[in-house]
C-alpha cells in the first residue's frame, strides 16, 4: 500500500516537472545567453542520478538500519513539502518563472512570497524533494547517488541564474542577496 503510495506520488511529481519545464521554458534570444545548455545538463544528471538511485536501492546497495516503512512515509513526506515549495515558488513568480534561465523583457525582481526568505525557493524544493527521494529509498548509496550530483547541477544553476539578475538589475538585486539565504533561510 505504501508502496504504491510512493510510486503514485513520483509519478505526479515527474508529470509535473515535465509541466513546468513545457509551459515555462522561455523562447526569448538571450535564454541561450543565460542558460548555457544547464537545462538540458540538469535533465541528464536528474534522469541519471535518480535511476542509478533506484537500481541501487532495488539492489540492497547500502540499506539504511531503520525499518523501511518509516523511511518511506518520511521520504514521501519530504518530496510533498518539497514539491509544495517549488510549486508555491512557480505561482509566486508567474509568467517570470522559466525553466530555462533567462530574463525576460519586462521581468521585474520578485521579493514578496517565499522570495521574501530565499532567493531560489524552487530549486530548495526540488532539493527537499530529492533529499526525500533518497530517504524513501531506504538506502544511503541512493541518498548520496540523487542528491550529491542534482545538488552540485542546482549550485551551478543559481551561479548563472544570480549572474543574470545582477546584470539585470544591479544594485536592487544586491541589496536583496543581503536581505535573503540562496536557499536555507538564515544558514546558505
Amino acid at each position: 500500500m505504501l508502496w504504491n503510495i510512493f510510486v503514485g506520488l513520483s509519478i505526479l511529481w515527474v508529470i509535473s516537472e515535465i509541466a513546468i519545464g513545457w509551459y515555462t521554458r522561455s523562447g526569448s534570444t538571450t535564454a541561450s545567453k543565460h542558460d548555457r545548455n544547464s537545462l538540458r545538463l540538469l535533465w541528464i544528471i536528474i534522469t541519471a542520478s535518480v535511476s542509478i538511485g533506484v537500481w541501487g536501492a532495488r539492489h540492497g546497495l547500502g540499506d539504511l538500519p531503520l525499518p523501511h516503512p518509516p523511511l518511506l512515509i518520511g521520504g514521501m513526506l519530504l518530496i510533498v513539502l518539497g514539491l509544495i515549495l517549488r510549486w508555491s515558488s512557480v505561482f509566486t513568480l508567474k509568467r517570470f518563472f522559466t525553466s530555462n534561465v533567462d530574463i525576460l523583457p519586462d521581468h521585474q525582481l520578485i521579493q514578496h512570497g517565499v522570495y521574501g526568505k530565499i532567493r531560489h525557493p524552487a530549486y530548495a524544493g526540488a532539493l527537499l524533494s530529492f533529499f526525500g527521494l533518497g530517504i524513501a529509498l531506504g538506502s544511503w548509496f541512493s541518498l548520496t547517488i540523487i542528491f550529491l550530483p542534482i545538488t552540485a547541477i542546482f549550485l551551478y544553476r543559481i551561479r548563472l541564474e544570480e549572474a543574470a539578475l545582477r546584470e539585470a538589475f544591479g544594485k536592487e538585486y544586491e541589496i536583496y542577496c543581503q536581505k535573503t539565504s540562496r536557499l536555507i533561510p538564515g544558514i546558505f
